[in-house]
Order: structure tokens, then sequence, then C-alpha cells
């Protein structure tokens, strides 16, 4: 073939942008979206390869700003929910996963100049690294990783319980960056015949397609063993499902989603559930706070007599119910504890909220827990001082902040041990292990998406939510506001999921498996996050190594 980049001008720029936007979007069809309701997990395989094909061949001038563009676009395409959310989300978003991208195409780029056709080696730990990275800091976000995209494809997903997703990565990453590679080579003229091409990888080929057998056969197996458990006991769960629209307030809002909630509690009630089930924040009113600091003689200003005697409703139903109650709740703390909690002469609160949930039994709050991982931006800023322009911006677009929780809870109901992920706190394997170590038999996921407006949004949510339950081979029950709910067993499997935006309620038989010893964890719930940590230190590794063959060519060309 001729060779394309003989001369790099607009037409080959062009010509790379739009391979870069066009495989963004193709990308982007491997997940939930706009165009199907549940993905084509098969296209996470292939449709990287153009990509990689590009950064073979284009320029280090040019590579970092394309790692920005591909970023966005598929963000863009992904993503494309996130204006429901709030306006200003989708640049935030587009602007962070680009601007990562842009050191994730740099290394990658590094690794094909150094290693030429063996880069693919370095290349699938570097995207393992990046995908680890990229969700372990302030803005860390794990939506649009590659491996989730596999959700719908049980035998793939297995290893999660070894691994967690950072060996699929790998996995997934490796031909397409060997592909690319030759790819690559048709458009500069530098390619040899596909099959010597082929014979030259024979033994990489060998070792992953053995991989890759194992990966299938190990999936397999875990599927029949799983199927085949016993679980210790069956937990009879309610979840309630009240479709609130979250972006309205105000105290007859919350007047009428208590009388939603406690109709549809009333009625699952009558199939005798062991416990009931509301989402996050689905009580607004801070229970905590209305039992411990009295509202009596603060007037009407802030409506403080009004919520307060909204709790006391919550609190008489709580008894009434007959069964322990775990909802989303905020839970109010004084701010300054040498003041009270309202100033006498101009009635303001000296308060300050987690966003927690509660479960409430016998008249009292039992258990709390409060979120540990906050929505960035949105829930979470702690950058006012060195950023306080940025700030500025978050506040004026009617963000609002909590308070920040430091320990992984786990409640305990009728002998059943479980923890609470709030929110997308469940997209994150090391935080749902945690839990897991410290003693909960079942995860209880309770989540708003109602934010977004959107049933996919709600559903890429849930599908990333299933390697949770692969990872820790325990059962997950998500109770959502309007939707993802669903019961989520060990094997990644989704289990009777409820229409979304729709008022309801719905009884789950919740199989338990308990752990006896810390030898019954999974491999990932011991080693959390292993396989990321060794791919960390390859790749640096390799891209350290890398830096010093390019250099060592230059001196000596």
């Amino acid at each position: 073939m001729k060779n394309f980049y003989a001369k790099r001008g607009l037409r080959t720029y062009c010509s790379e942008v739009l391979t870069l936007i066009i495989s963004a979007f193709v990308l982007s069809l491997a997940f939930p979206g706009f165009v199907t309701e549940t993905g084509w997990g098969w296209i996470a395989f292939f449709a990287l390869i153009p990509v990689f094909a590009v950064i073979r061949n284009t320029s280090w001038k040019a590579v970092w700003a394309y790692g920005f563009l591909f970023g966005v676009a598929f963000y863009c395409f992904f993503n494309y929910w996130l204006p429901g959310f709030h306006p200003g989300a989708i640049y935030i978003v587009t602007i962070i996963k680009g601007g990562e991208m842009i050191f994730l195409f740099l290394a990658l780029k590094l690794a094909y100049t150094a290693f030429r056709r063996h880069a693919f080696i370095a290349q699938g730990f570097i995207w393992a690294s990046y995908a680890y990275l990229s969700q372990n800091w302030f803005a860390g976000y794990p939506y649009g990783t590659i491996c989730y995209a596999l959700y719908d494809y049980l035998p793939l997903i297995q290893i999660a319980d070894i691994t967690g997703i950072w060996g699929i990565i790998i996995m997934m990453i490796l031909p397409q960056s060997w592909a690319g590679w030759y790819l690559g080579s048709l458009f500069t003229g530098e390619a040899e015949k596909p099959l010597s091409y082929v014979k030259k990888s024979l033994v990489y080929i060998i070792i992953y397609v053995l991989l890759f057998i194992a990966w299938l056969v190990y999936g397999f197996v875990s599927l029949s063993t799983q199927e085949e458990r016993v679980p210790d006991r069956t937990w009879r769960v309610a979840t309630i499902q009240h479709n609130h629209d979250s972006w309205e307030g105000g105290y007859q809002t919350y007047l009428r989603n208590f009388n939603n909630l406690r109709r549809l509690s009333l009625e699952a009630i009558r199939e005798n559930p062991d416990i009931v089930v509301w989402s996050e924040t689905a009580f607004i009113p801070s229970v905590d706070w209305h039992m411990n600091y009295s509202y009596e003689g603060a007037g009407n200003t802030i409506g403080n007599e009004q919520t307060a005697e909204l709790v006391r409703r919550f609190v008489e139903f709580g008894e009434e119910l007959g069964k322990p109650l775990l909802t989303g709740n905020p839970r109010g703390v004084l701010k300054d504890e040498t003041k009270p909690p309202i100033d006498s002469e101009t009635g303001e609160l000296n308060r300050e909220d987690y966003n927690t949930v509660i479960l409430f039994d016998d008249g009292t709050i039992k258990q709390s827990y409060a979120k540990q991982h906050l929505v960035p931006f949105t829930e979470h800023f702690p950058y006012q001082k060195q950023l306080p322009w940025l700030y500025d911006i978050l506040v004026s677009l009617d963000y609002n902040w909590w308070l920040q929780g430091d320990e992984p809870v786990v409640f305990e109901s009728d002998g059943v041990r479980f923890s609470t992920p709030i929110c997308y706190e469940d997209v994150f394997g090391n935080l749902n292990a945690e839990f897991v170590r410290e003693g909960a038999d079942l995860i209880v996921n309770m989540t708003n998406d109602r934010w977004s407006g959107c049933a996919e949004a709600a559903f890429q949510h849930a599908a990333i939510a299933t390697f949770r339950s692969v990872e820790t081979r325990k059962t997950m029950v998500r109770s959502t506001n309007s939707g993802y709910t669903c019961m989520i067993l060990p094997t990644g499997e989704i289990v009777d999921p409820v229409e979304q935006f729709r008022m309801t309620w719905h009884i789950y038989d919740v199989p338990v498996y308990e752990t006896k010893s810390d030898a019954g964890f999974t491999f990932y719930v011991r080693h959390t996050d292993l396989f990321a940590y060794v791919s960390i230190a390859l790749a640096s590794v390799m891209l350290v190594s890398g830096a010093g063959i390019i250099v060592y060519r230059k001196v000596h060309k």
C-alpha cells in the first residue's frame, strides 16, 4: 500500500481526527446507551484497533491532543445524559477524562516508539494502570472503563474474583494493540504480509489463546460452582421505588414523598418481608437531627416546626411498621459544637450534613453509615482555598457539599450482616471489598439515579455494579428511587429488575452467603487490586526502559 503518511498534511490530520471520533462513537455502542439499551459488548474487543493505529502513526506533537480529543468524544457519546444531571456536568467530565487520556496516549505512543511490534505487551499493562489511576484520585470516575461493556458476558467476568477488573482489561487490550500496529503499518506502506506478521508473533498468539481458553474455562467452571452453592439463608427484602423527581424540594414535596413511601411500604408488608428498604435520601428531613435537637419555639421562618412534625410522623410510622426500615436520610451534626443548634436571634442552623443510610427499628436509629466516596464537584470539593474561582462557580451552580464519612459500617438485622454503599459507591471495587472484609455477607446499594432523568444512565450504573458481586461473591440488592432496582447474584446475573420510572415495590428473596473465616474470602477481597498494582509496576518499568531505548537509538543513530 502507498505510504499515506509519507508527508503529513491537513488530509492526514483530518483523517486521524475522523478515525478517532468514529472509534469513540463505535466504542460507546458497546455500552448501554442511546442507540441500544443494553449495549453490544462484543464491540469493545475491536473498537480500539483504529485508535492504536492512529497512535502508532501520528506524531508526538499531535498524539497528546488526540488523547484529549478521544476522551472528550467518547464521554460525549457515552455520557450523553449528563446535561440532565446538570448542564455543567458534561463539561467537567469530558474535560477531565480528556485530560487523563492525554497521559494515556503519550504512554501508549512511547511504548510503540520503543518496542514497536512488541509494544502491545506494555500497552496492556499501561491501559490497566490508567484505568486504576483514573478512578483513584479526587475526580475519579470509573464509568466507561472498557471491561464494563462485558457485564452481560457472564463467563468472561468471573475472573474478577481473582484479578478484579484489571485482568479483564489487559485481556481486552492486548489483541487490539497488536492488531493496531499492523493496521497502522498498512497506511505507512510498511506492512508485511499478514501471514508473516502472524508467524513473527506466533509465540505471543499461542500464549494469548491459551490464556483466553483458561479465562473461558475458569468462567464456565465458576458459573457452575456458584449456581450449585446453597445459601446459608434467604433474606426477604422489600424494595420501595417511589419515583420522586430529585430536583423538586420543599416541605410539600417531602410530605408527598413520605406519604408515597408509607403507602408502598404498607402494601409490601403484606408479603411479610424481613426488612423494608427505601432509596438514597428517600426521606429528606434528618431524623437523627430532629431526635437530638428540638425545633420548638424556633418559629416558622425556615419551616422547622413542619419538618419536625414530619419526622415525628416518620418515627411513629417506623414504630408501627413492625419491621426494620433501611433508608437514605441525611445525618445532621453541629457545625460548631460550642454553639446551640439554632441561633435564637436569626433562626439559622448550626448544622452540617452527612449523606447517610439509617437502620430504624423499635423507634430508634440502630445504626447509620455515612457515604465515604462523595461525588466530586457536586457533593465534595476540597480545594476551596487553592481554586476559589472554581469553588465559586460550583456554588453558583447550586451544588451542595456533604461531610465525608470514614468508616465501612456493617449493619446487622435479624442475624444478617450487610453494608450499604450509597449511590455510585458500588462502582468502586476496593470500597465494596472492604465492606466484605469487615464482615458484610450482603451488599445493599442505595441509589438515586433519578437526577439524570435517563433510563440508560441508571442501567450503565447497574451494569458496573454487577462486577462488585463477582469480585466479592456476595449478592447485591439495589434499592433505587426510580431505577435500576434489581438483585445481582454472585455470578453477576441481574435478576428481577423493576420497571424504571414507575412508583412501585418489589420483594426479593435474597440468598445470603456467609463468610465463616478470612479463608472464605475471594482472592480479590483478600488482595484487593493486587493486579492493578502489578500492572502499574510493570508499566512503569517498561515506560522507563522504553524511554531509555529511545534515547539510546537517537544517540547511536
